[in-house]
Order: C-alpha cells, then sequence, then structure tokens
C-alpha cells in the first residue's frame, strides 16, 4: 500500500473501498434524481432543527459506523486466526487497529448515545423541543463531517496507525508525518466540539425544560443517566479539545509540549488523554444504565426498584470517574502512593454499579416478565456485565495490573465491558423506542435470530481472549510464530475467536435484515403505547407529531403515564376538555449543515497542509456565525385550529 499519492494505491481491499464508495454515490445520486427527491432531502432533513429527526440521522450513522468498524474487527481477527498470516500487511494492520477502536469509541458508541437522547429526553420529561434547537443541528453536523473526515483517510491519504489514543512520540510528526495521523486529530477535534455542545444542550434541556409539574424527583431514570452523562461530558471534553489542540501545534507548528528531546514531555499527553478517556467510558455506559431500568421496569410490569439509590449511584459515577484515569497506566512509574490512591478510586466505582445490578434484579422479582427483544438484551448483559466488572476489579489491583497489562486479558475486559454495557443496552434501547419514532413494529423472529448470533458470538470471540491473555499474547500483535501459535496454544484459542467475531457480523445482517423486511411489512403501532410503558413518551402518538405534545401534560408522581392510565381505568373517570393553544416552534435552516461543510474544508486543509484551504474554510464557519447573528426569522406558531386537527388526524380526540 502506497500512500505517496494523493490516493491510497497497492491494496486490492482499499481499490473495492473505493469501487464500494463510488457505486454507493452513483445509486444515492440516481435514487435522489429519478425520484426527486433532492428539494425533500433539503428540506426534511439537511436543514432540520427537530430533535427526532436528529435523533435518527445519529441512529443511521451510528449502525453505519458499527458496520465499518466491525468489518475492521473481522479483518484483525482473520490476521491473527492462524500463526505466520500475512492476509494482512503490518502497516494496514496497524491503521485498521487505530481505526476500529477510534470509530466505535467516538464514531459509533457517541452518536448512537445521542441519538437516544434526541429521540427520547425531550419526548421523557414532557417538552417540545430541545433547549437550543439550532445548536443541536450544529452538534450533529459537526459530528457527522468530523466522522466523514476521518473515514475518508483511508482511501485519501491514509489512515492514522498510531493507535486509537496515538500516544507521543509515534504520533509526533517524526514517526507520523503523513496525513493520516492529521485525519485523526481534525475528525476527533471537530466532532468532539459538536459532543460538547450536545452536552451542555442536554443539561440545560433537563433542567429547565421539563413540564413545570415534573419535580427532578419525578424524573425517569433515563433522563437522569442523561444528565450524569451530560455532565461528565461538560467536565472531560474540554480536556480532550485542549489537548489535540496541543498535539495539532506540536505537529503543525513546530511546537515541543510532548517531544522529550526538545524538553516537553510525552506523560503529559497520556495523562491528559486519559483524564478524557476513562471518563469517556462512563459517558457511554452511563445512559446504557438509563435504558436497562426503564426497561426492567416496563416488562417487569413493576415501579423500579431502588429509585433514589439508583440516581444516586448515577450521580456517583458520574463524578468519581474523573479519579480513575492513572489506573491505565500503573506500569509506568508514576509510584506506590499514586497506583494506591487510583486502585482505590477505581474499586470504589464498581460499588455504586453494583448496587444498580441488584436494583435491576429486585425490580424483576415477582415481576411479570415479557420476554420481549429488548428484555432479553437487557438480561444479557447481567451476567455479561458482571464478568466485565470482576475482571476490572482484577485490572484495578496495581501489582496484578503488572502481569495483566498490555495482554490479551485487557483486551477481553475492555470488549466485555463495552459490547455488554454499552452496544447490548443501546440495541436494547434501539428496540424499546423503534416503535414509538418510527411508528411500526420490527420483526421478532429476525430479531430473535440476531440476538442468540450476537450472544454466542461475542463469548465464542471473547472469553479466549482472556486465556490468551494469561497465556503471554500482547495486544496490538501483528502475528505470531508456529512456536507460540501451537506449542504454547494461541493458534487454536485466536482460531476460535474469529469464529465468533464472524457470528457477530452475521448476527449484525440479520439486524439488517430485521429493519428492511419491518420497513415494508412491520405492523403500524396506532395506540401510541406499544409496550404498556410507564412514562411520557409513550402518552402521545407514535410517531410524534413536530410539537411533540398539543398541551403540557401534568405529572403528580414517577411513572406518570402508568398512573395516569389507571386513573383512566376507575369508574367514573372524566375526560378533561382540551384547550388548545398556538405552539411556538423553531423554523428550519440551513446554518448549520453549511457551517459544517465549511469545518470540512477547513479540516481536510490542515490535514494535508494546505494552509489557505484550512484559512478559507475557517473564514467560511466565521460567515456562517456572522450570518446567524443577523438571521431573525428563526421560528414561527402552529396554530391552536392546527394542532386540534392534526390530534384528530392521530386519533388522540
Amino acid at each position: 500500500m502506497q500512500k505517496s499519492h494523493f490516493f491510497v494505491t497497492g491494496d486490492p481491499m482499499i481499490y473495492g473501498a473505493d469501487a464500494s464508495i463510488a457505486l454507493a454515490t452513483i445509486a444515492i445520486v440516481f435514487f435522489l434524481t429519478k425520484f426527486k427527491k433532492w428539494n425533500w432531502l433539503w428540506r426534511e432533513w439537511l436543514t432540520t432543527v427537530d430533535h427526532k429527526k436528529i435523533g435518527i440521522m445519529y441512529l443511521i450513522s451510528a449502525l453505519l459506523m458499527l458496520f465499518r468498524g466491525g468489518v475492521d474487527a473481522i479483518l484483525m481477527r482473520l490476521q491473527l486466526a492462524i500463526p505466520n498470516n500475512h492476509f494482512l500487511p503490518s502497516e494496514h494492520y496497524n491503521e485498521i487497529f487505530t481505526t476500529h477502536g477510534t470509530i466505535m469509541i467516538l464514531f459509533m458508541a457517541m452518536p448512537f448515545m445521542f441519538a437516544l437522547f434526541n429521540m427520547v429526553i425531550p419526548l421523557q420529561i414532557g417538552a417540545r423541543d430541545v433547549a437550543f434547537p439550532f445548536l443541536n443541528a450544529v452538534s450533529f453536523w459537526l459530528f457527522f463531517i468530523g466522522a466523514m473526515l476521518f473515514n475518508i483517510s483511508f482511501v485519501i491519504g491514509g489512515s492514522a496507525d498510531a493507535g486509537w489514543l496515538s500516544y507521543p512520540p509515534l504520533s509526533e510528526k517524526a514517526f507520523s508525518p503523513g496525513p493520516g495521523q492529521n485525519f485523526w486529530i481534525w475528525g476527533i477535534q471537530i466532532s468532539g466540539i459538536g459532543s460538547l455542545a450536545t452536552g451542555i444542550n442536554f443539561i440545560v434541556t433537563i433542567l429547565k425544560m421539563r413540564t413545570p409539574s415534573m419535580r427532578l424527583r419525578d424524573m425517569p431514570l433515563f433522563s437522569w443517566s442523561v444528565l450524569s452523562a451530560s455532565i461528565a461530558i461538560l467536565g472531560v471534553f474540554p480536556i480532550l479539545t485542549v489537548t489535540l489542540a496541543m498535539l495539532t501545534i506540536d505537529r503543525l507548528l513546530g511546537g515541543h509540549f510532548f517531544t522529550m528531546t526538545a524538553g516537553g514531555n510525552p506523560m503529559m499527553y497520556v495523562n491528559l488523554i486519559w483524564m478524557w478517556g476513562h471518563p469517556e467510558v462512563y459517558i457511554v455506559v452511563l445512559p446504557a444504565f438509563g435504558v436497562y431500568s426503564e426497561v426492567v421496569a416496563t416488562f417487569s410490569r413493576k415501579r423500579i426498584f431502588g429509585y433514589s439509590s439508583m440516581v444516586f449511584s448515577m450521580i456517583a459515577i458520574s463524578v468519581v470517574s474523573y479519579y480513575t484515569w492513572a489506573h491505565h497506566f500503573f506500569t509506568m512509574g508514576a509510584g506506590a502512593n499514586v497506583n494506591i490512591v487510583f486502585a482505590i478510586c477505581t474499586m470504589i466505582i464498581a460499588i455504586p454499579t453494583g448496587v444498580k445490578i441488584f436494583n435491576w434484579l429486585f425490580t424483576m422479582f415477582h415481576g411479570r416478565i415479557k420476554f420481549t427483544l429488548p428484555m432479553l438484551w437487557t438480561m444479557a448483559f447481567v451476567p455479561c456485565f458482571l464478568v466485565g466488572g470482576a475482571t476490572g476489579v482484577m485490572l484495578a489491583a496495581a501489582p496484578a495490573d503488572y502481569q495483566y497489562h498490555n495482554s490479551y486479558f485487557l483486551i477481553a475486559h475492555f470488549h466485555q465491558v463495552l459490547i455488554g454495557g454499552v452496544v447490548f443496552g443501546y440495541i436494547a434501547g434501539m428496540y424499546y423506542w423503534f416503535p414509538k419514532i418510527f411508528g411500526f413494529e420490527l420483526n421478532e423472529r429476525l430479531g430473535k435470530w440476531g440476538f442468540w448470533l450476537w450472544q454466542i458470538g461475542f463469548y465464542v470471540c471473547f472469553m479466549p481472549q482472556y486465556a490468551l491473555g494469561f497465556m503471554g499474547m500482547t495486544r496490538r500483535i501483528y502475528t505470531y510464530n508456529d512456536a507460540m501459535g501451537w506449542d504454547m496454544g494461541w493458534a487454536p484459542l485466536n482460531f476460535i475467536s474469529t469464529i465468533g467475531a464472524f457470528l457477530m457480523g452475521i448476527a449484525f445482517l440479520f439486524q439488517v435484515w430485521q429493519i428492511l423486511y419491518s420497513i415494508k411489512y412491520g405492523k403500524r403501532d396506532v395506540t401510541g403505547d406499544f409496550w404498556d410503558a410507564r412514562t411520557l413518551e409513550w402518552s402521545i402518538a407514535s410517531p410524534p407529531p413536530i410539537y411533540n405534545f398539543a398541551t403540557l401534560p401534568v405529572v403528580k408522581d414517577r411513572d406518570a403515564w402508568w398512573y395516569r392510565k389507571e386513573d383512566m381505568k376507575k369508574a367514573g373517570y372524566k375526560k378533561e376538555p382540551i384547550k388548545f393553544e398556538a405552539i411556538h416552534m423553531p423554523k428550519n435552516t440551513g446554518i448549520p449543515f453549511i457551517m459544517a461543510v465549511f469545518w470540512f474544508i477547513a479540516g481536510f486543509g490542515f490535514t494535508f497542509e494546505w494552509n489557505w484551504m484550512g484559512f478559507a474554510g475557517l473564514i467560511g464557519v466565521a460567515g456562517t456565525l456572522f450570518a446567524r447573528s443577523f438571521q431573525y426569522d428563526t421560528d414561527y406558531y402552529i396554530s391552536a385550529e392546527e394542532v386540534e386537527q392534526t390530534e384528530k388526524a392521530l386519533g388522540r380526540l
């Protein structure tokens, strides 16, 4: 594979990717032109500020990135399946494990999380929108453009190959001179700014946009989990922004923050990146805890056990997560006292996590459990996360960590936590809220095929990796010889692990089939309350109208919709007459999309060190901000008559 040209050449897989991108682009352009959908695309999606549509775009992006990251994982497993394998060139292998980690954390887990934020939170707290709709659209497009900038690197310029956290000195210009590392920096920097803005937006939305009668102690647990994660985002994403800016100065302006030979200190980078990196794990897992809480209560037909302790646990995790980062480098010589402090903090955080596990189990205890797809994914999470948590405590013990460090034991633990905790949770959330957002049911049979293949594949893939770690196999190893493969027993376990990866890939294909099949044949939901659920989002039509609630709901207690349904069943219940009023809404605008395009131009220019192009892009960004400052026609009212007619058409009156 050669990177001396603008386009990456010399690898048949890259040529295949080129052809796939070209064919997909032609197909999309053909479809939009033949069916005259360009105006629809601009009006309904590219310029939308509707949080539900932005959530759907986040969801589609996350699933595409799950596919991309999953293909990378399968390529890595193929490379390691047998000894002395040269399926991938070593340089390409380095790029793939760098890309896989970056995509799965920043461009799959984060947008999946933001999809659920956008699709659910305003509906769950009785709000008609997020606090800052324009900023919400800017956040999405910055994420999307950052993801695109990062992803094109594998066909243009070459991908980064310094690992998903890009430690110096390997990521410095002396050792990574090409544009690949710049793609990594600018892709993450641009999308990271969008992520920080999303955190701010949802903190304000939850604290200020709740329906007036909803007290904090009445708020659903998913909303609490989003508040906790957003607080953590606010605390750590500025650290990521500053760290990447310092690395950019080192690479593009000749700075020496992290170059030891010029007076810098690479350990400063390691500390800074993990001050963001470890809380990031909790940022993505906290909303999954919220999903599990909603799913368990709904399908156990019971109120959640230990609501107050659940809230306290999530807030505690978001705070304590700031004080655990150094456990990632116990072996780097910080000293016994430092290691002890961070070891204790890491172990302490297991306590609130364990509290929640008990609460979910006690909620299920004596419940009338319905084994739907969201519930299956939730129940599968419990044993998986217990193993991940237990192995995490093993890694938190500093003396023992010297044995596990940088081995495949760590790889197995990390995936056990992130797939078992995060991916299982977001898939459960997708299945749970899918009928609400799209208005139709997903095929259960195909979904169960996907579920069981995921579960079998997961354990077949990752359980052998614990053993490989104990047997001395280190992470990021490219290949191994026959003596290690057969005499030391690495080869059979790696081969089994590769089979597991393929099973998970097949499971994902079943899920894609499930969604496509259900778009055509899925049963429409006309009730708005597909699961007979408990929280406010299920009190309105599916899919919800643009204004969400015709009148702001009144909340008297937790599980507001459940207890309102109980009241409606009582003899003599009289529905109060509805007095419709005009509803204030934001207008669509193309500025966020155009601003993101200019960010792409700036990022692309600085990646190739074409400063004229980079500064031109930044001037374009400034121009869009200027234009927004003088944009006064930004909102409108939906009349009371139109709201009433819409509610009648949806069968809500």
